[in-house]
């Protein structure tokens, strides 16, 4: 199975990864969407035992891609928080990551669980809740925009394959609009039943 395919999407050339993420070569950027920065540890502190190491896995992944693609910056389409930022045991991971990465340029798109996102000091620059940049809208929710091609994710798309149970990370090819799945591993999903004309690529 390739970890990677190429398309075009708005008549731009892009690059979807199996690891949850969207490459734009012409503007050398990467995008991914909902990181939700810990969201285990909520769930830790409501009681609920869940291993340890999630954070440290997905920034691993991120890493990786970054230094795939070359890019030059990152965008998170999204949903960056989930959970309280002080005291929590992702702030070191996410931390070192940083320091790993001291050239590469962060920004953000404002999720529904980022409001304590301008004051969480994690070296984020806020890009507020639509960037427009011809053929493409980034935002967060997925919706439509009068004239350009959205990319987004909030939705957590997943696909089950005929005959098959399980459910995987899918990128969701809409009429004008791509959404992205969930680059956290620990995630929910929403099911996604695929009208007509529309596609799916699914993350292995």
């Amino acid at each position: 199975m390739a970890d990677s395919l190429a398309l075009e999407l708005a008549g731009e050339a892009v690059e979807l990864f199996a690891e949850r993420a969207l490459f734009w070569p012409r503007a050398r950027r990467l995008f991914i969407a909902d990181l939700h920065l810990g969201k285990a540890d909520a769930f830790r502190r409501s009681g609920i035992a869940l291993p340890r190491g999630g954070t440290s896995h997905d920034l691993a992944r991120l890493s990786a891609l970054v230094e795939r693609t070359r890019a030059e910056p990152l965008w998170i389409l999204g949903d960056v928080l989930h959970g309280r930022v002080t005291g929590s045991e992702w702030q070191r991971s996410w931390h070192a990551w940083r320091a790993r990465h001291p050239l590469l340029a962060v920004g953000a798109l404002a999720g529904n669980h980022d409001r304590a996102l301008a004051d969480a000091g994690l070296e984020i620059a806020l890009l507020g809740e639509t960037v427009e940049q011809p053929p493409f809208a980034f935002r967060h929710d997925p919706i439509p925009h009068a004239h350009l091609h959205v990319v987004c994710g909030h939705v957590h798309p997943v696909l089950a394959l005929p005959g098959s149970t399980r459910r995987w990370p899918a990128f969701w090819l809409r009429e004008r609009m791509t959404v992205l799945p969930a680059f956290a591993a620990f995630t929910g999903g929403w099911a996604v039943e695929l009208a007509a004309g529309e596609r799916a690529v699914l993350c292995g």
